[in-house]
């Protein structure tokens, strides 16, 4: 707090200094007694003071980023929290069923019989699966995990989600906040695409050569070649409300290109039908 005051005080004084300068430079243009000495030295008090103005724009960007990055990892680290919660309880559940399927035999002497309830049990558990990945619970990055933990559990109950993490080192030099934006818009435009009857949808995380690598596919239908090649324009959308759409992928593509990115999408043709597959590499 003390550093934030000198450096406020610091900037009051740039204002007023460059306000009286400016006068007294005028007062001498007027009165015709400003010569070359006068002006090395305003050109001195000018440059000093353009400088804190630069240092105090400087600080301020660092400032903002620093709140952002701070708001992040508050609203992400407790759906971290809730992952690891999950993934506990899921092992508590896991030894329950297993002493379950062993003890089988205790009460069913029929081989057939016992070979019956044995897969109907493991099928009923198989229905029953959570969404939760612990394989995101091991990844570097916990406020990535705690993101996509988050998206995921708020995704469409008919939505099924495959995530696979190929690389548990998330190495990236990108901010957690231009990540957050760039990876929400393309699992809410996954989710939102996903219907009951086509509801896959499947991520893959990766990180390669410092740069993390995240794509995304999901089934589509009736989309044809023209219209993916203008996803990326702005103010471009294939929803029927267009009231405030066709900005994510737009804005997620420029902060991709900001951060010298790249966003990447592929109409696939497959035996099951039309996929979209997104990817960014950042």
């Amino acid at each position: 707090m003390a550093e934030l005051g000198r450096k406020f005080l610091y900037r009051i004084f740039c204002v007023v200094a460059l306000i009286i300068a400016l006068y007294l430079l005028v007062d001498l243009y007027l009165s015709h007694t400003l010569d070359i000495k006068v002006m090395v030295l305003f050109g001195i008090v000018f440059s000093v003071i353009i400088f804190g103005f630069f240092d105090w724009a400087q600080n301020y960007a660092a400032l903002r980023r620093q709140e952002q990055e701070l708001k992040i990892y508050k609203l992400y680290i407790k759906p971290m929290e809730e992952l690891t919660k999950d993934i506990r309880a899921r092992q508590h559940e896991f030894d329950n069923h297993m002493n379950a399927i062993l003890n089988m035999h205790v009460t069913i002497s029929d081989y057939d019989e016992l070979v019956r309830a044995q897969s109907a049990y493991c099928k009923d558990i198989y229905a029953d699966k959570s969404r939760c990945n612990p394989a995101l619970l091991r990844i570097s990055d916990k406020i990535l995990a705690g993101f996509l933990y988050s998206k995921i559990i708020s995704a469409p109950a008919y939505v099924d989600i495959d995530i696979q993490v190929l690389s548990q080192e998330i190495v990236t030099t990108v901010s957690e906040h231009a990540l957050v934006e760039i990876i929400g818009t393309l699992t809410d435009n996954a989710f939102e695409a996903a219907t009951p009857r086509r509801n896959r949808v499947e991520m893959v995380l990766d990180a390669k050569n410092d740069k993390l690598i995240f794509m995304i596919k999901n089934q589509v239908e009736n989309l044809t070649m023209g219209a993916v090649s203008h996803f990326f324009e702005k103010g471009f959308t294939t929803k029927n409300n267009r009231e405030d759409r066709g900005l994510g992928l737009y804005q997620a593509n420029q902060i991709a290109k900001r951060h010298k990115g790249e966003l990447t999408v592929e109409l696939l043709n497959e035996p099951e039908g039309q996929e979209i597959c997104f990817g960014v590499k950042i």
